[in-house]
């Protein structure tokens, strides 16, 4: 493993051990020099902690004694035990094709970014951010729904907790809107799962497209928080890219499934690795 691939992977252990450090002393009502105090720590310590930065295990056990948490380590070998992300290369692909076209519109884009509310704990697939107003886009990204009920919990969790987590962790205070996608595969295996689960889809995600339309367009705007739900083509290259909901009873596929998704990605080297900014990197 390359340095910077270390690099990244103990900064995200850091945010996601820092958030539920930070949630958890909160929800006790206690201030940073309380924890501090209690943990024989700098408050200095605990504030660059809860803000993920890098820290040694020795620190991270003084303040999981203080809360009360219980400290366990798990090593695996990610070669022999790849991540079901990993093996998605469509997923990946996803991810990719949404990054470039918000970078190439001047947001600044985060892939896989971790979060944790209490003894829940996630990865947003890909936002976009801008800032003078913030506003947030997140898109939850599914090349084939197996389970409704689970895509559905893991996405309203997002939502739920997600913007909150990345407001503190960028410095925002708080978002001018919220914009949650999920984004399908334009495939018919996709839209036939949406067409048997119409109520339940419409009611996750009532929103119309048109909030999505502004976003891909670089023209952000409105309040609160919405959810749309889109089908979505990371390997197109003219023409349309992504249709709505709205759109589910006359849509036509572009794919037959996931496996003839892959095909045509992986001979346009649509699959590589993301540039640009990512948080906290």
């Amino acid at each position: 493993m390359h340095a910077e691939q270390v690099d990244g992977e103990e900064r995200r252990l850091a945010i996601t051990i820092g958030a539920a450090i930070r949630e958890e002393r909160r929800r006790r009502g206690m201030s940073i020099r309380d924890l501090a105090s209690l943990a024989g720590l700098g408050a200095s310590t605990v504030h660059a902690v809860e803000c993920g930065r890098p820290s040694a295990i020795r620190t991270y056990a003084a303040l999981a004694l203080a809360l009360g948490f219980r400290t366990e380590f798990t090593m695996q070998s990610r070669r022999q035990r790849p991540t079901p992300r990993d093996e998605d290369p469509v997923h990946a692909a996803m991810g990719e094709f949404e990054a470039r076209h918000f970078q190439s519109l001047g947001f600044r884009t985060l892939l896989d970014e971790p979060f944790q509310h209490y003894q829940f704990s996630g990865r947003g697939d890909f936002g976009a951010i801008a800032i003078r107003p913030a506003h947030l886009l997140h898109i939850e990204n599914k090349t084939r729904v197996v389970n409704v009920q689970d895509a559905i919990g893991s996405f309203n969790a997002k939502r739920a907790y997600l913007g909150r987590e990345m407001a503190d962790r960028i410095g925002v205070g708080s978002w001018e809107s919220e914009l949650h996608v999920l984004a399908m595969l334009w495939s018919a295996e996709t839209i036939h799962a949406v067409r048997l689960h119409r109520a339940t889809m419409t009611s996750v995600c009532p929103d119309e497209p048109g909030a999505f339309e502004r976003w891909w367009r670089g023209e952000p705007q409105g309040t609160g928080r919405r959810s749309v739900l889109i089908f979505l083509d990371p390997a197109a290259e003219t023409g349309r890219a992504w249709a709505g909901l709205d759109r589910l009873d006359g849509l036509r596929p572009r794919y037959r499934g996931y496996a003839e998704a892959a095909r045509p990605l992986a001979g346009t080297g649509a699959i590589r690795a993301v540039g640009g900014a990512r948080l906290g990197r």
